[in-house]
């Protein structure tokens, strides 16, 4: 049985390119809120402050095969404001690295993006914001390990070079100073560019629509509940992520602001994951550790994966940098 679920994971790399119905898939974390960017694009600088920084870094099924490695850089700027701050342009680039199994198979994507932020009161309670990104990739992998069962099977290339478009809607509304909720809609891949390797013209990667909900409420004034919710659809695929994270700030002054999350958070058949998180000043710091609960936990002993990320965020000069939602939006 172990073998062959091995065996499986193994040949996940080629079967998307081999098959004229191939369906390939973009890459997950479990951390929702440290890549945001990778939810939507409408989330390029939204937040309080100039730039944002991170980097996110995920290890899965170390237990099973040769891991299968993501990694994301991000870096995100308020470009210009209006001066009572009613609305806004943002900026950001967004880099994705993702390798799997033995033949090393993987993408690497890179992606501008460029944002308008609308809000609708003079306090920043009421915010819409709409983003458009254009990129490119590349897919590939090593012909080194390669064994084909059918000779006639034959490469015209192991790289795969193409353009990436998306696009996305936000939505963020504080009720009161205890309850606030934010909602994003967006599409990757938009274009759905070929990626074959055999010459075949219908071998693409799939659109991927996404929905995300996030929400606080102050249950005691150093203590936030944070439901939240993600879906993902990409052709037949789907994800489902539901959980809650709860939030103890220690300070909330605007120069050592200190706070700690821990959560409980659900892919849908898949994985539970426990996520730990420290923000302190302008820093935030992220673990999180899925326990796979899919059909390959008897393979995988249950061990899934782990995930680090590190985002700091830069102070406008013009003024105070202030205490924000937890987490950093």
């Amino acid at each position: 049985m172990k073998l062959k679920i091995i065996g499986l994971i193994g040949l996940i790399g080629l079967i998307g390119p081999m098959s004229n119905r191939a369906i390939a898939q973009d890459i997950h974390f479990s951390q929702l809120d440290v890549d945001p960017l990778l939810f939507n694009p409408a989330y390029s600088g939204f937040f309080d402050g100039f730039g944002r920084f991170g980097v996110v870094y995920r290890n899965q099924w170390a237990s099973v095969t040769t891991p299968f490695q993501t990694m994301t850089a991000t870096a995100e700027f308020n470009i210009t404001s209006s001066k009572r701050n009613r609305n806004a342009l943002g900026a950001g680039l967004w880099v994705s690295n993702d390798r799997a199994g033995t033949l090393n198979y993987g993408a690497t994507t890179v992606s501008a993006i460029i944002s308008y932020y609308q809000s609708f009161d003079r306090n920043g309670n009421n915010i819409l914001s709409v983003a458009l990104e254009a990129g490119a990739g590349q897919s590939g992998f090593d012909v080194a390990n390669i064994v084909l069962d059918d000779a006639s099977e034959e490469f015209v290339r192991n790289r795969a070079l193409y353009p990436v478009f998306g696009a996305g809607v936000a939505w963020f509304r504080q009720y009161s100073d205890i309850f606030y909720t934010k909602i994003g809609l967006s599409v990757r891949n938009i274009n759905e560019p070929d990626i074959s390797y055999t010459g075949l013209t219908d071998t693409r990667l799939s659109r991927k629509y996404n929905i995300y909900a996030r929400a606080e409420w102050r249950i005691k004034p150093q203590l936030g509940l944070m439901p939240i919710v993600g879906f993902q659809q990409q052709k037949r695929f789907s994800e489902l992520v539901y959980g809650a994270d709860v939030c103890w700030y220690l300070r909330e002054e605007p120069q050592d602001y200190l706070a700690f999350t821990a959560g409980l958070i659900s892919r849908h058949g898949d994985a539970v994951s426990i996520n730990l998180s420290v923000l302190w000043q302008r820093w935030t710091f992220a673990f999180a550790y899925d326990a796979n609960i899919s059909k390959l936990a008897e393979a995988s002993h249950t061990l899934g994966a782990f995930e680090i990320g590190i985002l700091y965020l830069v102070p406008k000069k013009d003024k105070k940098h202030r205490a924000l939602p937890c987490p950093i939006i």
